[in-house]
């Protein structure tokens, strides 16, 4: 009787260790690739799964969007300009079979292969189009990773552009760039307003030409103007100052003319 509650004791215990080495949880976001003997079985579901110990391996693939950051990479232009550009990719993976099989670790190569593409993509464009462009460079990117990965199961999701380093000579070269630009469109300005005041000011000398009284009007209106705040300046308008001059004239030939019949 004894040895017959140790044996069940034993084999109790057996049990429970083959079930806790056999038994497997796969999350919801995972799927467990299995291998037995060393060859590719089947693919697990999520829930518990068993395995045979010793002969069965499951590893557990996450198909959850990763996020890769690339560390600023030092690059040169095509127009011969030293950047500092960064950037991050997001992946998942799309075939847990060929991520397990076809390379050791995925993260890593996705990695290093998107340094390296960063590198190549930025260097075949001018600065003005890495600055400007940097949805297209975002497509080319991914694009050129996309070939990659396949084989690797995975698919990059999106790659954005972080942050572009100029050097600070390159940066007070664009600053009188842009101050010469905004110098030349407010010179711009100014001569398109200087000829719209000088037509304007064609058609009103017309006008007056045309109707003389507008002048003196005009001159009113300007003494009206001035004399609105306290000061001490005086304005002669110039028809008073010819009647002036006119009546001084007047005055002096009367004068000469009784001087000749005094005589």
């Amino acid at each position: 009787m004894t040895a017959l509650i140790v044996t069940l004791i034993i084999v109790g215990v057996i049990a429970i260790v083959l079930f806790f080495m056999s038994a497997r949880i796969v999350r919801q976001y995972e799927r467990g690739v299995v291998l037995r003997f060393g060859r590719l079985h089947n693919v697990r579901e999520p829930g518990i799964r068993f395995i045979i110990p010793i002969v069965d391996v499951m590893i557990k693939v996450s198909l959850r969007i990763v996020t890769v950051p690339i560390q600023s990479q030092g690059i040169i232009t095509r127009d011969n300009v030293s950047v500092g550009v960064s950037a991050v990719a997001y992946y998942r993976i799309v075939d847990p079979v060929k991520s397990v099989i076809a390379i050791e670790n995925v993260k890593s190569a996705i990695d290093q292969i998107a340094q390296t593409t960063l590198r190549k993509v930025v260097g075949q464009h001018h600065l003005d189009e890495t600055l400007s462009e940097t949805a297209k460079l975002n497509a080319d990117i991914k694009q050129f990773l996309e070939v990659i990965t396949a084989e690797w199961g995975a698919e990059v999701t999106l790659v954005e552009l972080k942050d572009i380093l100029l050097p600070d000579s390159m940066k007070r070269a664009m600053a009188k760039q842009a101050e010469a630009e905004r110098e030349k469109r407010a010179k711009i300005i100014a001569a398109e307003g200087e000829a719209l005041a000088a037509s304007q000011l064609g058609v009103a000398s017309d006008t007056m030409m045309a109707h003389p009284l507008a002048l003196q009007l005009r001159t009113l209106q300007t003494l009206v103007e001035v004399g609105v705040d306290k000061n001490t300046l005086v304005l002669f308008p110039a028809p008073l100052m010819s009647t002036i001059g006119e009546l001084t004239s007047f005055i002096d030939r009367e004068s000469a003319t009784a001087q000749v019949r005094g005589h």
